[in-house]
């Protein structure tokens, strides 16, 4: 377990000639102080602009990052990155269900659960989806289990919006691939955990967010604000989020952040990475403002309270 970057010219004897050759030397010295003077300003300029380019590259960064957890360019495998952190007071605020609450709290990233190319399938999912509607604002967002789509500033039901139009959308092998990387998800928080998974439910809301730079036109489209799983959603005890595109190559911005007393720490995303997180306030966290490209996502969500459970989606 991991526990927490020039040239004079001589005159003449002549006074007409020593006259003329002076002229000419004040106008030489003026022609190259001119030039001098614009490669000073070319050179300047060159200068002033690297420096606001850079500038403004470290103010895209967010500064206040203190540790990288996991970088887009590793790969955690085969055994997850743990960090273990205190739980928080939430649950005692919630019905116990021994065997699933919280009792060992953290955060952990894993590389080895889904494959890039399961990931790739699933982004082209979420794009077939997703291009049935879509959001006015920066975020877009699909539910396969209650069926709800981005559609300009509100939600549809996609099952009755669409209709039997949606089997020309999705495949049973889409749902089969989407529940098949479920399960493989609980299975890793599990055992991570320590718990049992047969206590674990799947519960609301789980979907796939796809982010970029517009600019919001509601709520939903603020999704950069600091928050609390368990705060926000009372039902959820285990979040988790598998990434479906690459940070610094597909999109800028976009990182996860774990907000901690003593720093921020970040997770940047990669195609096929799991990371997961108990859900109360000991794992307040954001996510950075996309600032170019798109960040394709999709949140799983656990809950310990079988009355909170969905099932998995299926096609109508």
């Amino acid at each position: 377990m991991v526990l927490v970057r020039m040239r004079n010219t001589k005159g003449c004897n002549s006074i007409d000639i020593e006259k003329k050759i002076k002229r000419g030397n004040a106008l030489r010295h003026a022609s190259a102080w001119r030039g001098s003077r614009g490669f000073v300003t070319l050179l300047l300029v060159v200068l002033s602009v690297g420096c606001i380019t850079t500038w403004m590259y470290v103010a895209s960064q967010d500064s206040d990052i203190t540790e990288t957890l996991v970088g887009q360019g590793e790969v955690v495998s085969p055994h997850p990155r743990i960090y273990a952190v205190l739980c928080s007071t939430d649950y005692e605020n919630y019905k116990r269900y021994p065997g699933c609450t919280p009792q060992k709290c953290g955060r952990a990233i894993t590389d080895s659960v889904v494959t890039r190319e399961e990931a790739q399938v699933l982004r082209r999912l979420a794009d077939r989806g997703l291009a049935l509607a879509g959001s006015e604002g920066g975020v877009s967002i699909l539910d396969l289990h209650s069926g709800a789509l981005s559609m300009g500033t509100q939600f549809v039901n996609i099952y009755r919006y669409f209709g039997d139009q949606i089997k020309d959308v999705f495949t049973q092998k889409d749902f089969e691939l989407y529940r098949e990387v479920r399960g493989r998800i609980q299975a890793a928080i599990a055992e991570t955990f320590g718990l049992d998974s047969s206590l674990m439910y799947l519960t609301k809301p789980t979907f796939f967010s796809r982010i970029n730079s517009t600019e919001a036109k509601t709520q939903h489209d603020e999704y950069w604000h600091p928050h609390i799983d368990k705060v926000t959603y009372g039902s959820f005890d285990y979040t988790s989020l598998l990434y479906l595109s690459d940070y610094g190559s597909d999109f800028s911005g976009g990182r996860f952040v774990f907000i901690d007393q003593n720093g921020n720490r970040t997770v940047e995303p990669r195609a096929g990475r799991v990371s997961f997180f108990s859900s109360g306030s000991e794992n307040l966290h954001r996510v950075e403002k996309v600032t170019w490209g798109t960040r394709y996502a999709i949140t799983v969500s656990f809950t310990c309270d079988p009355e909170y459970a969905i099932s998995d989606p299926s096609l109508p």
